[in-house]
């Protein structure tokens, strides 16, 4: 079947971001595939986690700048200048890891750099493309994202720490360059254009044109939705081995296959947003987090090992479906806002802030109370989400009614 020149001109947007998305994902993960090797070499896992935790904070708060940045700058010079700054500084931190106050900054820099290209991203792809080809454009470098761990990883089992960081630097660079020249040639071929969409409103009266669009229930999802993809998943490993009683090497393993399957979520989600749904973004939210807490009961209440993964592995991807439709369908909703990067920024910037105030959390929660506990914790999160979820104002106008 031929496509269309739309759809045509969705492929090659949503191609670009996509590579340049999966380099993002490398980047974000070398520090995380080489830990082993920097601690083998007299680096201290308290020093790594401080890099680690300061590089986080950067690219939060990144967001919410670079977000709002991209409302006002073409696309093509924060992606662009994004990709090519944290290529310099993520191959400057490695030269320089003796100096610990110095590769701190620099690594964090790294992260702000990083910072500058979700949000443009986004914009450019929802002001160029029809909302489908938007959504599939968006499940694209969501996709990409979800091989930068494993990618990150196979370069860390071949090479130094060192050189790992070196290639991820040169790849960063590489799609600077290579992102720069497709970007002119759309500009010119008129696939790519700019200022098309622009805020209805000037400075505070944004924020009402915003809370038109839910915003603060599509807020609430972010922070509830980013505990859960960032956080929880993060900790999946500790909880097979301690409180399933898997060996470390067999933690890893099921770890791996989980995270694959995970990472099949989008597509799902969209599948069920548009064939079982009826498009309907809000239902679907609603599904998912009612799934969520479906699944998160049952890991309470099942003991057997294998059962209990499985089910553990659901709630979180029912969750991560509420997220699909926050980051695939919500934020390229808003093009005629105009405010796009903005948002989507921000929602970031509150996802991955919730995510690492949840890691320290969690942290000391899981020796204190038990993982019982705190999958009972997780389970009143989603419910929280099926709450905020309710449609009130289809609720409202039928109690109006009768």
């Amino acid at each position: 079947m031929k496509l269309s020149q739309k759809a045509r001109n969705a492929v090659m947007i949503g191609s670009l971001c996509s590579i340049s998305y999966f380099a993002v994902y490398i980047a974000r993960n070398v520090l995380s595939a080489v830990t082993p090797q920097m601690v083998e070499g007299g680096y201290t896992e308290e020093y790594i986690g401080s890099i680690s935790a300061l590089f986080f904070v950067f690219y939060a708060v990144g967001q919410l700048i670079n977000g709002a940045i991209g409302d006002k700058i073409k696309a093509k010079w924060m992606i662009c200048t994004g990709l090519l700054g944290a290529g310099i500084t993520n191959f400057v931190f490695s030269q320089i890891t003796l100096f610990p106050g110095s590769a701190m900054l620099v690594y964090a820099m790294t992260g702000f750099f990083l910072s500058m290209i979700y949000g443009p991203m986004t914009k450019v792809v929802s002001e160029n493309t029809e909302p489908l080809h938007a959504t599939r454009c968006s499940l694209g470098y969501t996709f990409a994202s979800f091989f930068g761990s494993p990618s990150a990883g196979l370069l860390a089992s071949f090479l130094v720490w060192q050189s790992v960081f070196a290639v991820s630097s040169a790849v960063l660079v590489g799609m600077s360059l290579l992102g720069f020249l497709f970007f002119t040639l759309f500009e010119r071929r008129g696939v790519v254009r700019y200022g098309q969409y622009k805020p209805e409103k000037k400075g505070v009266q944004n924020i009402k044109v915003l809370f038109r669009h839910q915003i603060v229930k599509f807020s609430l999802i972010s922070i509830l939705t980013g505990v859960v993809r960032t956080s929880v998943v993060f900790w999946l490993p500790t909880y097979i081995t301690q409180h399933l009683g898997f060996t470390a090497k067999e933690s890893a393993g099921i770890f791996t296959a989980a995270t694959l399957v995970i990472s099949m979520t989008a597509f799902i989600s969209i599948f069920v947003y548009e064939k079982l749904m009826g498009c309907d973004m809000n239902k679907t939210v609603l599904v998912m987090f009612s799934s969520s807490v479906v699944f998160f009961a049952l890991t309470y209440l099942v003991s057997q090992p294998i059962l209990n993964i499985i089910c553990i592995v659901l709630a979180i991807m029912s969750s991560n479906g509420a997220a699909s439709m926050l980051w695939s369908r919500y934020c390229p909703s808003l093009r005629d806002t105009g405010m796009v990067s903005s948002a989507t920024g921000f929602l970031d910037f509150l996802s991955y802030m919730s995510a690492a105030a949840a890691n320290l959390i969690f942290a000391n929660a899981a020796p204190a109370i038990g993982w019982g506990a705190l999958i009972l914790v997780w389970l009143a999160l989603m419910i929280v989400g099926v709450v905020i979820a309710l449609p009130y104002g289809k609720l409202f106008k039928r109690f109006r009614k009768e």
